[in-house]
């Protein structure tokens, strides 16, 4: 027999890892989407747009999706703890060489992904029970996201001594104090983007499978072989929430998942010093959180849309593309963004 190299045995770790997941998730999916449906948790489609005037084209367009189970995203994030906890006891009892609760690596990533998924839980329990079809208000929600991003970058630049941004292909700057609202800044910023995108069948469940995809190759590459196990875990347990969330949906990831997933995106970014990458990596949440921005500004400064609705998809949608042509071409934009952002990572880590 050929002996195993210490390559084969961490190529088992990432893929047996991410392979649980997938496993543990897709076994759990139609029971929990049984007893989601059991107790009427469902989707409230909002009537308002971001500016309190009707959301006509909006509701026009997904009137049909009223009642569609959601909060689907605790399928993600519950597996992922599942699995760390698994890996953990297997560690513990000698099964398994390495657990995936490690204080250098997965400490900050788990606590992000589960405290963010309680504030994310609390709105999609707003939006179904209470009034207006919506959830928390935008305020005191935004209020605990940036809080927990002041949390972690306090954590980061003072107890673990982060302070430097990396510029590929050039090399690190040390930027002081402004690590800080840089830290809140994209760990806020990725957890709305995300968000935001998540509004098709599939659409943020496939750009999350290739973003923690991507990352879990960039992290084994910068030697974070525990970081890189658990991105894999994130993808597993993604791609068995996006068998059922294919169009039409089964359920929805909802605010819990798309706000934690979107917010350990962030602060695994800033854990592998690869926030410059990140827009790449990230590129279509990215361009969909800018055609946002942009309607809201054209509207407030000069009356006028930029866009048929926004985010983006939606604009696409309105023009007449199917919603599977939308989600289809938009993970293909951004499985190439990813891929160009691995490579410039890649190439410009050691500079």
């Amino acid at each position: 027999m050929f002996p195993i190299t210490e390559t084969v045995r961490h190529l088992i770790l990432i893929v047996g890892s991410g392979l649980l997941a997938f496993g543990i998730a897709f076994a759990l999916a139609q029971p929990f989407i049984n007893w989601l449906t059991k107790w009427k948790l469902g989707k409230n489609i909002r009537t308002k747009t971001s500016d309190g005037k009707n959301a006509e084209l909006y509701h026009a367009l997904h009137c049909k999706k009223e009642g569609t189970p959601t909060m689907g995203g605790v399928l993600i994030w519950g597996t992922t703890l599942a699995v760390i906890l698994i890996s953990r006891a297997f560690s513990y009892f000698g099964f398994f060489e390495h657990s995936l609760l490690s204080r250098k690596e997965t400490y900050l990533p788990i606590f992000t992904l589960a405290a963010v998924a309680v504030l994310g839980l609390i709105d999609d329990w707003f939006n179904i029970k209470g009034s207006g079809n919506k959830g928390l208000n935008v305020k005191p929600k935004f209020l605990w996201l940036t809080l927990l991003a002041v949390l972690g970058a306090l954590w980061f630049f003072i107890k673990l001594g982060f302070s430097e941004i990396h510029v590929p292909g050039i090399g690190d700057f040390d930027v002081g104090l402004w690590y800080i609202p840089i830290f809140v800044f994209i760990i806020v910023g990725s957890a709305n983007a995300v968000n935001i995108t998540d509004g098709l069948d599939g659409l943020a469940g496939g750009l999350t499978i290739i973003a923690f995809g991507t990352y879990s190759g960039l992290a084994y590459a910068h030697g974070l072989l525990i970081l890189s196990a658990f991105c894999a875990v994130v993808a597993g347990a993604s791609m068995a929430f996006l068998w059922f969330n294919i169009p039409p949906a089964r359920f929805i990831m909802g605010d819990t998942g798309a706000l934690s997933l979107g917010a350990t995106l962030g602060v695994i970014a800033m854990l592998t010093n690869t926030v410059l990458v990140l827009p790449f990596i990230a590129g279509i949440f990215v361009i969909e959180t800018l055609s946002v921005i942009i309607q809201l500004t054209s509207k407030k400064l000069f009356g006028k849309k930029v866009f048929h609705i926004a985010p983006l998809h939606h604009h696409y949608e309105h023009l007449g593309w199917p919603e599977f042509q939308v989600v289809m071409r938009f993970w293909i934009l951004g499985g190439v963004l990813a891929i160009l952002g691995l490579i410039l990572g890649l190439v410009g880590m050691g500079d």
